[in-house]
C-alpha cells in the first residue's frame, strides 16, 4: 500500500506593524507559515530599544491625529495635514505618477534611522521569501538588497509610499486585493511582472478549504436571513444554487438577524455604535435583532460599549461586546462572531474586502484618502451601501432588508470580489506564480 505524503506548505518570514488593526489582519491568515512567529515591527521582541521609541511616535501620532478630526475647529485642519501626506492623486486621467512624493521620502527617512534593523538581522538567518503587510519593512528589505520580497496591499487604492523610490529597480513584488490596486501600481512605474491579483488575505475559519465549505454553508442561510420577503430568492435562487450549492441553500433558522459593527483600530467612531445600539433597542428586546459591538484591542472603547450595554440594555444578551488585549485572540473571536454575522457594519478600512465573503457592508464615513477609495471601490461593485443616520437605523436600515437589498448586496460582494487570497499568496510562495481564474469560487 502506497502511502500518501501530505503536502508541506511554504515557509516564509511574515511581517506586520503595529499601527491599527488592518495590517496585522492582512497578516494574520499567514500565521500558519510564518518561520517561528509572525514578526510584528515596533514591538519589544521585533526591534531595538530605539526603533520601538521611534516607531511608537509614529504609531502615536498617527492615533492622535486620527481621533482629533471631530475636534471643532482644530482637529480638520490638523487631520488634513496628515491626509495630505498620505494623498492618493485620482487616477484619471491615467498617467505617469513615479515621481517621489513626500511620503515616500518619509518612508525613507525613518528606515534610514534604523526602523527594520532587528527584523534584517532575523531575516537574515535563513533566506525565505518576506512577506510584509507594510511598505516600511519592504523598503527596508530592499534597500538592503534582500530577495523575494512580497508586500500585502490593504488598500483598493494606495499612496506612493508602498512603491520604492525608483520603482524599475526595486526587487518588491505585490499582492493586490482588486483590479483598481493593479492600475495604480502600474502608474506608479511597477511592472507588470511584479503585480499578483490575489485578493485580500482572508481567514480561513472563514472560508474553509480550497472548496469553500465553509463560505458555502455560511452564506447560503445568511442571504435567508437578509431577505426576510423572499425578494432576492425570486430572482436569483437558481444562480445562487449553482454556485452554493443545493445542500446550502435549505434554510434553518436557528438564529436571529445579527448586526455586527466594528469600529477602527485606532478607536474612532465608538459613538456610532452606541446610536445604533439606541435605535436597535426595542428591536434586541424583542428577540429580532443580535448587535455585536467590536471593541478591537482598545480597552477604552471596550469600556464604552459596556456603558452602552449597561445604560440600554442591562443584563440582556442581545448585545456582546467584543474584545481582547491580545491581537490574535481578538482576530480568532472576532472571525467567529462573524460566521453568525448577517450585516457588517464598519468605516471602509481593509474590511472592506470582507464583501467578498457575502457580508452586505453598511459604510460608515470614511476617515482619510485610502478609505475613501475603499468606500468608492465598496460602491461601485454594489456590495457596499453608506450609512444613512444612525439614530434612525431601526427605520432605513430594516427598509433595506425587507426590500432585500441588504441580501442583493452580499450576493455582489462575494461574486464580485475576490474570496481566494490567501490559497493565491501561497500558490505563488510556493511556484513563483499564479494561475488566473474567472470563476468567482476561485478568486
Amino acid at each position: 500500500m502506497i502511502k500518501k505524503v501530505q503536502k508541506q506548505e511554504p515557509r516564509a518570514w511574515v511581517v506586520t506593524v503595529n499601527m491599527g488593526l488592518g495590517h496585522q489582519r492582512a497578516a494574520y491568515p499567514l500565521r500558519g507559515i510564518a518561520e517561528g512567529r509572525i514578526i510584528t515591527i515596533g514591538d519589544d521582541k521585533s526591534a531595538y530599544p530605539e526603533e520601538k521609541k521611534l516607531w511608537n511616535r509614529l504609531r502615536k501620532s498617527y492615533e492622535t491625529i486620527s481621533r482629533m478630526k471631530k475636534i471643532p475647529l482644530v482637529g480638520k485642519p490638523i487631520f488634513g495635514l496628515l491626509d495630505y501626506i498620505q494623498n492618493i492623486p485620482p487616477l484619471y486621467p491615467v498617467r505617469n505618477m513615479s515621481n517621489p512624493t513626500m511620503a515616500v521620502h518619509l518612508v525613507n527617512s525613518v528606515v534610514k534611522k534604523g526602523i527594520g534593523r532587528r527584523m534584517m538581522e532575523k531575516i537574515r538567518e535563513k533566506p525565505l521569501p518576506l512577506v510584509t503587510s507594510y511598505p516600511i519593512p519592504a523598503i527596508a528589505a530592499d534597500r538592503a538588497g534582500y530577495s523575494r520580497i512580497y508586500a500585502i496591499l490593504c488598500d483598493a487604492e494606495i499612496s506612493r509610499a508602498w512603491v520604492a523610490e525608483n520603482p524599475t529597480d526595486s526587487r518588491i513584488h505585490y499582492f493586490a486585493p482588486c483590479g483598481k490596486t493593479v492600475q495604480r501600481l502600474k502608474t506608479y512605474g511597477v511592472p507588470d511582472e511584479r503585480i499578483f491579483l490575489t485578493g485580500f488575505p482572508m481567514p480561513t475559519e472563514l472560508t474553509g478549504s480550497r472548496g469553500l465549505e465553509i463560505l458555502k454553508r455560511d452564506l447560503g442561510q445568511r442571504l435567508f436571513y437578509l431577505d426576510p420577503n423572499g425578494r432576492f430568492w425570486a430572482l436569483h435562487k437558481r444562480n445562487v444554487v449553482y454556485f452554493l450549492g443545493r445542500q446550502n441553500c435549505k434554510p434553518k433558522k436557528e438564529r436571529i438577524l445579527s448586526l455586527t459593527y466594528a469600529v477602527g483600530g485606532a478607536g474612532v467612531q465608538k459613538e456610532i455604535g452606541f446610536q445604533i445600539a439606541r435605535a436597535l433597542r426595542e428591536k434586541v428586546l424583542k428577540g429580532e435583532i443580535k448587535l455585536n459591538l467590536v471593541a478591537g484591542i482598545r480597552e477604552e472603547v471596550k469600556e464604552y460599549f459596556d456603558n452602552v450595554k449597561q445604560e440600554l440594555l442591562p443584563n440582556h444578551e442581545g448585545i456582546e461586546v467584543i474584545y481582547s488585549s491580545d491581537v490574535g485572540e481578538y482576530f480568532e473571536r472576532f472571525n467567529q462572531v462573524l460566521r453568525y454575522t448577517d450585516i457588517l457594519w464598519t468605516k471602509p478600512s481593509e474590511l472592506s474586502f470582507y464583501c467578498g465573503l457575502g457580508f452586505p457592508v453598511i459604510i460608515a464615513p470614511p476617515i482619510g484618502a485610502h478609505e475613501r477609495y475603499n468606500k468608492k471601490w465598496l460602491m461601485e461593485i454594489q456590495a457596499g451601501i453608506p450609512q444613512e443616520d444612525p439614530q434612525y437605523a431601526d427605520q432605513w436600515l430594516l427598509d433595506l432588508l425587507w426590500e432585500g437589498r441588504l441580501a442583493e448586496s452580499a450576493w455582489d460582494g462575494f461574486l464580485k470580489a475576490r474570496k481566494f487570497g490567501t490559497y493565491k499568496i501561497l500558490e505563488i510562495l510556493e511556484t513563483g506564480t499564479m494561475e488566473r481564474e474567472t470563476s468567482p469560487l476561485k478568486r
